[in-house]
């Protein structure tokens, strides 16, 4: 039985798949119903119990007509050569990426889908190395960009692939210690080899010519033989500082992918995800307020559910919507001073996809109508003394008409969450835009 389970999954993943991971395991059937996998080190056992136990499970169930344990285990018993090289290079790769920045726990929003999609398409052998190459992503900080590199990486791994990641830094340091040594030779093969190179922070590499000409030679190098580079900075190639002509032009010729700031929905999406994955029990109400007030960074949103979870394992209780509101005013700045209406005109029209000039109008539309209570309602609470300014862009002649719309606006946030989250998220916005500037 034990074979026709193992020639299954050989079939199920791949033979690559299957060299890297399962050839270096003692593989044991045992009475019970159980099939223990001895894996060398604590590296092999966690990536194969969280990517294949559940699917060897379900194959040995169909194999067998009933349920089979899979149970994977550590053992320290001297294994061969050929298998303690293999090893060596597999160990190597998968202890330098994170295991738990994996295409399969990322979300995609439209602010990232096509950074997304032009990674997972390099997992296709027909493309790597020649469809897209290089792969360029940039963004603010915090919004994914290492997470999609490292997922390419563990994809790239699964399909046989030698993966080098480094961040520029990583790269700069490997070139220094390889001078150092004299095995200068050794660092060029190393590199110049591999089937795909990820450098993280790229904008960093700007420090000296012969660095930035090493990597330009290696670069050429893996291009050339048709491997694959994906890296990542802060801001598009046009616009690194310290790096030569040459290397933005190459960077120019392939995909430059960038990732915007998640929309509420994208965000509410990730809080579900990872509320899940530390079996916190979070509302509706306090995801949409988690949404709705941390702005623009994705770590942000990990560190409330980080908090989350701490608190409620310490005080041992569930947490209250008020104790997260008041954590959440750790993350964001309520200083309202200096914002004026154009701020607001600016975020509304933005995010809602409606020109100012059409909020300004007299437009019946529906979603003119919306858009024109929002930058009311958030005008009359973000900016003293603003009924003038109010009644002169929307050219009403009394006070009455504004006060009209505010208690419209004030009624469909009670009776629509949706819309409630949506006045915060854009009031959050506003604020944390403007304080930017001082």
């Amino acid at each position: 039985m034990l074979n026709k389970i193992l020639e299954s999954l050989k079939t199920e993943i791949g033979e690559n798949q299957y060299k890297n991971y399962f050839d270096i395991l003692q593989i044991n059937e045992n009475k019970n119903n159980e099939i223990t996998l001895n894996a060398p080190n604590q590296f092999i056992a966690r990536h194969i119990q969280t990517k294949y136990q559940n699917l060897l499970e379900k194959i040995a169930e169909k194999i067998n007509g009933k349920k089979i344990k899979i149970i994977i285990s550590v053992n320290n018993e001297k294994i061969n050569k050929t298998k303690e090289n293999k090893l060596v290079q597999v160990k190597q790769q998968i202890s330098v990426l994170n295991q738990s920045l994996t295409f399969d726990n990322f979300i995609v929003g439209e602010s990232n889908e096509f950074a997304y999609k032009v990674c997972k398409s390099i997992t296709d052998e027909n493309k790597f190395g020649t469809l897209f190459n290089p792969i360029f992503i940039y963004s603010n900080t915090g919004l994914g960009k290492t997470h999609l590199l490292q997922a390419s990486g563990h994809e790239c791994l699964e399909i046989g692939k030698k993966v080098i990641y480094k961040t520029s830094k990583g790269f700069m340091k490997d070139y220094q210690n390889a001078i150092l040594a004299n095995k200068f030779d050794s660092f060029n093969s190393e590199y110049k080899d591999c089937d795909l190179l990820l450098i993280d922070d790229i904008q960093f590499l700007g420090t000296t010519d012969k660095i930035q000409e090493e990597f330009f030679h290696i670069f050429n190098d893996i291009v050339e033989r048709k491997g694959q580079i994906i890296m990542t900075s802060d801001v598009a190639p046009k616009n690194l500082n310290g790096i030569e002509d040459r290397l933005k032009s190459r960077f120019n010729k392939g995909i430059i992918a960038n990732i915007s700031v998640p929309d509420i929905e994208t965000k509410k999406a990730i809080i579900k995800k990872k509320s899940l994955v530390y079996e916190i029990d979070l509302n509706d109400e306090m995801i949409n307020t988690i949404a709705s007030y941390i702005g623009e960074n994705v770590r942000d949103l990990e560190g409330i559910i980080n908090y989350i979870y701490a608190f409620q394992n310490i005080r041992n209780q569930k947490i209250s919507l008020e104790d997260l509101k008041n954590q959440i005013k750790e993350y964001i700045n309520e200083n309202k001073s200096n914002i004026e209406i154009e701020d607001i005109f600016d975020v509304v029209s933005q995010e809602l996809g409606i020109k100012i000039n059409e909020i300004k109008s007299s437009s019946k539309k529906q979603e003119i109508v919306k858009a024109k209570r929002i930058v009311i309602f958030l005008a009359k609470e973000l900016i003293s003394n603003s009924v003038s300014e109010i009644a002169t862009n929307f050219q009403m002649k009394d006070h009455s008409a504004i006060s009209k719309h505010i208690k419209k606006t004030n009624e469909m946030i009670c009776s629509d969450d949706d819309f409630r989250t949506l006045v915060e998220h854009l009031k959050n916005k506003i604020i944390n835009s403007k304080n930017k500037d001082y």
